[in-house]
């Protein structure tokens, strides 16, 4: 079993601020730094700090040797990602002074992907293998078929939810990762339960964990549900926690963990995210979560 992420990667430029900047308003930042991310690119290095051989596919630009490089030094295999003659995705990223952002993106080489690079990335895997998705590149509709044809494990995090995830034949998702607006979106409801009921009447087969910020984290399936509260930390900087949490939540099932072992664990490591700065530089390690978790 192998693990293939085809995902986002962009250079994210994060403000610090007061507050979130609101319509007609101008604010001078306290900070800017410059940081690797993208949720692709997040969950890739999540998944291999926890303890996964993660393989990364997609597109950068000529801007974008850095993010090869991170990817590399956090042990991901790189070799399914092409550069591009487009600008490499970024990201404009705003943190208030209570950790919470608002981000804009750019796509740029993110939505550059063929068929054909497809096609030749899914060559190399097999029934049983997983791919992960998010929304922040092109084709994902293309790539959840093929995936599906080999009979590969799909896990997916519609984020950000528009028309491309609807396009996409969903009842082909085994694992969907939402927080409560995407729950809604995917649903039409609010109540967490409900949420869950109605992903399971419209997907039987799929598996889902819905995060809800400080009110924890619920996973789903057709046997049942399981429930964890969050882990109570000083938010510095919210960034990454949700791609950190997915991260952790499939390498721990990958890893043989029971869903409500792997939803304490992905809580565990999304709390220590939210009390760092930055993306990547915010996503702890297997040993710190472990220490965390009280298992070592």
């Amino acid at each position: 079993m192998r693990v293939l992420n085809f995902g986002s990667m962009n250079i994210d430029y994060v403000y610090q601020l007061p507050h979130i900047v609101q319509p007609g308003e101008t604010i001078t930042a306290t900070s800017l730094s410059v940081n690797d991310g993208g949720k692709g690119l997040n969950q890739s290095i999540a998944m291999s700090r926890a303890g996964l051989e993660v393989y990364h596919a997609g597109m950068v630009g000529n801007d974008g040797n850095g993010l090869l490089e991170t990817c590399r030094k956090n042990g991901v295999h790189t070799e399914y990602v092409q550069t591009m003659e487009v600008r490499t995705g970024n990201a404009i990223i705003q943190v208030n002074d209570a950790g919470q952002n608002c981000i804009v993106l750019f796509p740029g080489a993110n939505r550059a992907n063929t068929k054909e690079h497809v096609d030749e990335v899914l060559s190399h895997f097999e029934k049983g293998d997983v791919v992960v998705l998010q929304n922040e590149i092109n084709l994902i509709d293309y790539i959840v078929d093929r995936a599906y044809e080999k009979g590969m494990v799909i896990a997916m995090n519609p984020s950000p939810f528009d028309q491309a995830v609807l396009d996409c034949d969903l009842t082909k998702i085994t694992c969907f990762f939402v927080n409560e607006i995407e729950g809604e979106m995917l649903t039409g409801e609010k109540d967490p339960q409900k949420i869950m009921d109605g992903v399971l009447v419209k997907y039987p087969e799929s598996r889902l964990i819905l995060t809800l910020g400080s009110d924890g984290a619920w996973y789903a399936d057709k046997n049942g549900r399981c429930y964890q509260e969050i882990c109570k930390v000083k938010a510095v900087d919210t960034t990454a926690a949700g791609d950190t949490f997915s991260g952790y939540f499939l390498a721990s099932i990958l890893g043989g963990k029971t869903p409500a072992q792997a939803l304490k664990t992905a809580t565990v490591a999304s709390g220590i995210a939210v009390s760092r700065k930055g993306a990547v530089p915010s996503i702890p390690t297997a040993e710190e979560v472990l220490r965390k978790c009280g298992e070592q």
